[in-house]
């Protein structure tokens, strides 16, 4: 087996959400960073127990990408929403700890649907053990996290339940492709919306959920947290076009190597018909890049495809739901849970990598 990096333990809300010394001005500002940092400890710790199954090799496979990495996206969301009521508390703890596990499952069996080689710079599950071993660890994360989830309560239970299903149908969705009456951009963006905005949604309401916060407040991050999945995903569809294997682990192109259509793609595709330079482009990508896989060198029309104005389009269109993310939170109260939601929000959609 490969070996790995260490798991991003220690990760500081700083560092994450690139606060600087404006945020912290005060000293109410500094308690509240330090509090959501001891609870993503607390989350950290949690996960490396949490992946155990007393079985020598499910042991291994299932910590296997919790030990590459990864940015802890979700619980770090859970841990903010749950700072407008009693903070971390155990619940909300074990919340976090349940959405970032679903979310670890899910990325085992996107891998092998995928057949992807590689994830978080280290070779793919599957590309180590097999589907099948990936396909069984990935059910035996799910079920952890549901485990997690049915001590939360009835409401965590029907919460889970729901996100799971839309994350199944937007897998499903983006297998089978759109139907004659769907816009191809239209139906990428539910795909997003539900392989990844119904999860970190689910993230934000828990904080809310299991923190004691007032619940009119749960509609306002369901939306953030909708709104930010679908950015965070546009964003990787840029970084897609320009990852380097040292900072992604990814070769660039990869998801167009794969046959995947992202949003750029997509654009060039609507653009093609009345521009004869997005149409040859077009042609090259169709027939040398989709599908083509990581042996052939297809740098250049990639390197097109990224210098092209329709991957601005999709950095544009990222922002867009950023600045909707924030928008939704308007309800919240004035205060650095709110300032911290913002600066979540620019974070996500002006990240490379």
């Amino acid at each position: 087996m490969p070996s790995l990096p260490l798991a991003r333990r220690g990760t500081t809300l700083t560092s994450q959400l690139g606060l600087g010394e404006r945020f912290f001005a005060s000293g109410k500002d500094r308690r509240f960073a330090a509090r959501i940092d001891e609870g993503l400890d607390q989350v950290e710790a949690g996960l490396a127990e949490q992946v155990k199954f007393a079985d020598q090799l499910a042991d291994v496979t299932a910590a296997y990408l919790l030990n590459a990495g990864g940015k802890r996206v979700r619980p770090m969301l859970t841990l903010l929403t749950a700072q407008l009521g009693e903070g971390a508390t155990p619940e909300v703890i074990t919340a976090a700890q349940a959405v970032e596990i679903t979310h670890l499952a899910s990325l085992y069996h996107d891998d092998v649907m995928d057949e992807a080689l590689t994830r978080r710079g280290v070779p793919s599950a599957q590309h180590v053990w097999g589907n099948s071993v990936a396909v069984l660890t990935g059910d035996l994360l799910f079920a952890r996290a549901s485990q997690l989830v049915a001590s939360l309560g009835e409401g965590a239970i029907r919460l889970q339940a729901d996100t799971f299903e839309r994350l199944c149908l937007g897998q499903l969705h983006e297998t089978i492709g759109p139907n004659e009456s769907d816009g191809p951009i239209e139906h990428y963006i539910g795909v997003l919306a539900d392989k990844t905005g119904s999860l970190i949604a689910a993230a934000a309401q828990m904080g809310v959920m299991f923190s004691g916060a007032p619940q009119e407040y749960n509609a306002s991050v369901m939306e953030f947290g909708e709104k930010i999945g679908v950015g965070f995903q546009l964003v990787d569809d840029v970084i897609d076009l320009s990852a380097s294997d040292a900072e992604t682990g990814k070769t660039p192109g990869t998801d167009l190597r794969a046959g995947v259509a992202t949003l750029p793609l997509l654009k060039l595709r609507e653009l093609a018909p009345n521009d004869v330079d997005a149409a040859a482009l077009l042609e090259r990508i169709e027939t040398e890049v989709l599908g083509a896989g990581d042996e052939v060198d297809v740098s250049e029309i990639v390197g097109q495809l990224r210098d092209h104005p329709v991957t601005q389009q999709t950095l544009d269109e990222a922002h867009r739901w950023a600045r909707e993310a924030v928008e939704a939170i308007a309800p919240l109260p004035e205060g650095p849970v709110k300032r911290a939601l913002t600066r979540f929000a620019n974070s996500i959609v002006e990240r490379s990598s």
